[in-house]
């Protein structure tokens, strides 16, 4: 069973509902990395100022692997 489209899908179904260009293809394809990935960058920063992480907590996280 397929899972229905979400309302993003539909609504890029939609709106390129046409042949692009390669180059143009590469454009938006940069362009949607970029939003989500400001998205999990802003996500990402409330858990960690929620949880109170810093630079120091990382540091520790990377130094426990090499133990």
């Amino acid at each position: 069973m397929n899972p229905a489209l979400t309302n993003v899908q539909v609504e890029l179904l939609n709106t390129f509902a046409y042949q692009l260009p390669d180059d143009e293809l590469g454009e938006l394809k940069k362009v949607l990395t970029q939003f989500f990935a400001q998205r999990i960058r802003k996500r990402t920063d409330l858990i960690w100022q929620e949880k109170g992480y810093s630079e120091e907590t990382m540091n520790n996280w990377l130094n426990e692997e090499e133990q």
